[in-house]
């Protein structure tokens, strides 16, 4: 086993990481850019080294960054997470060409799954059949106008080298091509660091039904069950559960089967995911994450097994000491991702500030996966995952109503979240019966006067002033934390300080994307970074139309007008940064 870990990620799942590693009595090493200096990551690993910068790409997409941050700390092997360099190919040889680690598939087999495309090649040569899809990145719009001909609208714009919804685009006809595709690459780019993009067909009303796969460096594989993820929003998942329920006999075993093949085609090794779409009764091969997916934790509840740990072990080399026929499903499990969004009557707008009050559920079968802690803040830069509730009953209706329970418990206060979401859709008739689909959340869940209200201050103002503060230093780059006394008479300044940055911003009175007063102010809703200016100064505008296209969290998010008019000002430019109430332009 390794004697050193360097996880090069963020938020939730380095901290899951860090803690498998712990137990195990591995050292852990985090890296973490300049906004993540005081993030819970970096207070529970035993070393943590500064990437600079704040944005994604200058920090945990920094290769030489981290390859240094590699060499410095002397790590035996990198664990990727999910995100950033997990389906990077380049990122794992030039990990393993350094002597360390991989803790993941070969890179040869990031290759051809990490790739949408040649990964739809490989499904098909051993027998698994996809949807409809192009086999060509895309080049220009009129290959999607080309496809959707062909085949019928919707398509999908799909990022050819990324996963969980982002860089995704439902097209409905033609002439919304050039805009969705131009939108799918900034995304892809902005997530994955790479902007090819594919398109494929558009199912009307599928359920997204995914299989847990683990295969050792020694010809062993599993599948530990299946998990429905069809409980989404932007094609991404809010509720997840396992075993995914109500599939037609004989299916699961089948999807199982017809996973272990696509992961032995690409010679995989490691955990991995193969995902499916499912309707009426049959089921289509949709493509593979060559990683841990977020929702890894439903399939550790219902088989017992820890994926990191087992991660970590078949990346030593051990072989896996189980067969499928030792796989036992014990139970239901359901996980709710927490998400730092105003839900926003269905609108769900990033939601990025600090976070000043944070009390997880507790009680019998229920575990909580968090990346912060009361007082830690939701960067505008990064994912907004809090975290995940994961709740596991003897059967599906004790899993729902345990999981409503906890949700009812759950408090987080300082930014909006998705609790409300979460509990309209496991108190619904429809995910009940399960007869909810990939586009159920948009186009038929009610979410009318549901909003994620940020909550009250709960830091509060009566904290006395402590002697002993600890304090965070780096030396060369590398982190250190260090105790400091001070007297008395000079914590006065800085416990004010901490008081005034504790309290949490005004949101903006605007609850939608479409923000603006009556006056023909168009202001921004959240923290982000305007992408697109899509009006000039005279130009006549509807109700409803795009203003700006604004990017948070790695989400594009249409700022719309909310009145009919003559644009009489704009104030922002692509590539600005602006703030939540921000006026960008002025309708007359």
């Amino acid at each position: 086993m390794f004697n050193t870990v360097l996880i090069a990620n963020r938020g939730e799942i380095a901290v899951r990481v860090i803690r498998a590693c712990k137990e195990l009595g591995i050292g852990t090493v985090a890296v973490y850019s300049e906004l993540d200096r005081d993030a819970l990551h970096v207070r529970l690993a035993d070393q943590a080294f500064a990437l600079g910068g704040q944005t994604a790409a200058e920090s945990y997409l920094n290769t030489e960054a981290i390859l240094d941050a590699i060499e410095r700390s002397g790590a035996e092997a990198v664990h990727p997470g999910y995100g950033f360099f997990s389906e990077n190919a380049d990122f794992a040889r030039a990990i393993t060409e350094r002597g360390v680690t991989f803790i993941g598939p070969p890179p040869e087999a990031i290759e051809v799954m990490g790739d949408k495309i040649s990964a739809r090649a490989a499904a098909t040569d051993v027998g698994v059949a996809g949807v409809p899809g192009n086999t060509d990145f895309l080049t220009s719009a009129d290959q999607v106008v080309a496809f959707g001909a062909e085949h019928g609208w919707p398509v999908a714009i799909k990022a050819a080298f990324g996963g969980g919804g982002r860089g995704m685009k439902v097209v409905e006809k033609a002439e919304d091509a050039p805009d969705a595709l131009e939108s799918a690459k900034r995304e892809s780019l902005a997530y994955f660091g790479r902007d090819e993009c594919y398109v494929e067909r558009y199912l009307t009303k599928p359920r997204h039904v995914e299989v847990q796969v683990l295969c050792d460096n020694h010809g062993n594989g599993v599948y530990l069950s299946t998990r429905d993820c069809s409980a989404q929003r932007r094609h991404q998942k809010l509720v997840e559960e396992a075993p995914a329920p109500d599939l037609a006999p004989g299916v699961e075993q089948a999807m199982g089967e017809a996973a272990l093949k696509v992961a032995s085609g690409c010679g995989y090794t490691n955990a991995g995911t193969v995902e499916f779409l499912y309707e009426d009764g049959q089921f289509y091969y949709l493509e593979m994450n060559t990683r841990l997916q977020v929702e890894h934790p439903v399939s550790e509840m219902i088989t017992g097994k820890d994926l990191v740990a087992e991660q970590l072990r078949v990346a030593a080399g051990q072989e896996l000491g189980y067969t499928q026929d030792d796989i036992e499903i014990r139970g239901h499990a359901i996980e709710i991702r927490i998400n730092c969004e105003d839900v926003a009557e269905g609108r769900f707008l990033p939601s990025p500030g600090p976070i000043t009050a944070l009390r997880a559920p507790s009680g019998y079968g229920t575990r909580w996966d968090g990346g912060y802690e009361a007082g830690d803040e939701i960067s505008q830069f990064y994912d907004n995952l809090a975290g995940k509730l994961v709740c596991w009953g003897s059967d599906r209706p004790t899993a729902i109503a345990r999981t409503v329970r906890a949700l009812e418990e759950f408090v987080i206060e300082g930014v909006a979240t998705t609790i409300p979401a979460d509990l309209a859709i496991l108190r619904h008739p429809d995910f009940a019966a399960v007869e909810h689909s990939t586009k159920w959340v948009e186009e038929v869940l009610d979410l009318t006067g549901v909003g994620g209200a940020a909550g009250g201050d709960a830091a509060g103002d009566e904290a006395e002033p402590k002697q002993r503060r600890d304090v965070d230093v780096e030396v060369n780059g590398k982190r250190f934390n260090v105790s400091m006394w001070i007297p008395e008479s000079e914590l006065a300044p800085v416990a004010a300080a901490t008081k005034s940055a504790a309290k949490p911003r005004k949101r903006s009175s605007s609850s939608g994307a479409g923000g603006g007063s009556g006056s023909g102010d168009v202001t921004v809703p959240m923290q982000g970074t305007v992408v697109k200016v899509l009006v000039e100064v005279g130009q006549a505008i509807e109700a409803g139309e795009t203003v700006i296209v604004l990017e948070a969290m790695k989400m594009e998010n249409n700022v719309t007008a909310e009145k009919s008019g003559t644009v009489r000002e704009v104030r922002v430019e692509a590539g600005q940064s602006v703030g939540g109430g921000d006026v960008v332009a002025v309708i007359e």
